[in-house]
C-alpha cells in the first residue's frame, strides 16, 4: 500500500474519530474490547487506514485515556523496599 494522500487521510481520520466516539458512547476505555454496537465502524476504520495506522491509533486512544487518568486522579509513586 502507498502512502496515502490528503483525501485517503481525511478518511481514515474520519472514520477513527467515528470509531473512536462510538467508543466512548459505550465507555469502553481499553483497546482490546470491540462492542458488537461499534464493529461496523471498527470495520470501516481498519479498511480505511493503513493497519500500521490503525495500531498507532489504538494505541494512542489507550494512552490518551491514561494520560487523563492519572491527570484527574493522580498517582502514588512505588514505595521502595529496603
Amino acid at each position: 500500500m502507498s502512502f496515502p494522500d490528503k483525501q485517503q487521510r481525511k478518511i481514515c481520520w474520519d472514520s477513527r474519530d467515528r470509531y473512536w466516539e462510538c467508543l466512548d458512547d459505550q465507555n469502553i476505555k481499553d483497546s482490546s474490547e470491540k462492542p458488537k454496537a461499534c464493529a461496523e465502524l471498527r470495520r470501516i476504520f481498519e479498511k480505511s487506514c493503513p493497519p500500521k495506522w490503525v495500531t498507532h491509533f489504538d494505541r494512542k486512544r489507550d494512552y490518551d485515556l491514561f494520560k487523563q487518568k492519572m491527570q484527574k486522579e493522580g498517582f502514588e509513586p512505588i514505595k521502595e523496599s529496603k
